[in-house]
């Protein structure tokens, strides 16, 4: 386990939200992926993999390069395989931290996001989702990102979105940082090793007068995914170069939001200790997502870390 360096919990169990400066509006427009496409219903919190650490630990650095890598990937003799992380819990608005080490091959998305549950079902159902991604194509820059979508039972509104993208000043592969999405009814902030990057207000139209902010009603739950988009201008094109790869989490730290003082108050942190996850408080995909499969035994608990692992095998 990383030594966590941060401020102690104690000196952090309340704290003042930020003043409501408001920043430059954001171009916003209709979207086709997301971390959230194609998604299913959260995972059965009976997923035999909690209990389980018979699986294996697969060590990507140590995995031979193999024939499906030859400058292009044959999708109809391999199947990729990725995973998500789904928390359990449903949150409306706090602050929500991870401190990770992502991947970044070309073709992959890394995520961390907050997500509406039903936004999949689209037409009766708005669509309401925060994300960070790092993008295969880059390792020293990062996407973020507000998706929503207008509900109508008629037909299915195009999503709208107010991508971002972002340069760290160093290679998001090669070391842990703070990552950090913070979701008030005023604004929503990004953080990068808690300095914060981006800010969104309440009242901050775009070209499509659409108040994204304000239209964050639903309540979300957190969730880190690792796949492979069918967008090679968006995240580069997939070839298999660099896979196996993993995207690790040290810890998850989540804090409430109190609307009347405008306060944070520390909620929970998990630091993954053991062999397994708690299955009261997270789930594993196990659907389909663009280029990937979502398989449970792709997450991985050990040595204090989750390991969501991208990785291929021969059909």
């Amino acid at each position: 386990m990383n030594v966590k360096y941060l401020l102690s919990l104690l000196a952090v169990a309340s704290l003042v939200a930020c003043s409501d400066d408001e920043s430059s509006p954001t171009k916003v427009q209709p979207v086709a992926a997301s971390s959230s496409d194609a998604m299913f219903a959260p995972a059965s919190s009976a997923d035999p993999f909690f209990a389980s650490s018979s699986s294996a630990f697969v060590d990507p650095a140590q995995v031979p390069a193999s024939s499906a890598v030859s400058g292009n990937f044959d999708f109809k003799k391999y199947q990729l395989y990725g995973c998500e992380l789904t928390g359990l819990e449903q949150f409306k608005y706090g602050r929500f931290e991870a401190r990770m080490k992502m991947a970044a091959v070309s073709g992959s998305v890394s995520s961390m996001f907050l997500n509406y549950d039903n936004s999949y079902l689209k037409k009766q159902e708005p669509w309401n989702e925060i994300d960070i991604e790092v993008l295969g194509k880059s390792n020293t820059s990062w996407q973020s990102n507000i998706i929503t979508r207008e509900p109508d039972v008629d037909k299915a509104n195009p999503n709208i979105s107010s991508e971002k993208i972002h340069e760290f000043g160093f290679d998001a592969t090669a070391d842990f940082h703070l990552y950090a999405i913070v979701w008030t009814p005023e604004y929503i902030a990004w953080e990068i090793d808690s300095v914060e990057v981006r800010r969104d207000v309440v009242g901050q139209e775009t070209t499509l007068a659409h108040d994204q902010v304000a239209f964050m009603t639903e309540e979300q739950s957190l969730r880190f995914n690792l796949w492979v988009s069918k967008s090679a201008s968006w995240t580069g094109k997939f070839t298999g170069e660099g896979v196996p790869t993993e995207q690790q989490i040290d810890y998850v730290r989540v804090y409430s939001y109190d609307e009347a003082t405008k306060a944070f108050t520390f909620s929970w942190q998990d630091d993954f200790e053991g062999t397994s996850l708690d299955a009261k408080r997270w789930s594993r995909g196990n659907w389909e997502m663009e280029r990937v499969q979502y398989r449970p035994q792709n997450i991985k608990v050990r040595d204090g870390l989750v390991h969501i692992i991208l990785d291929y095998e021969e059909i």
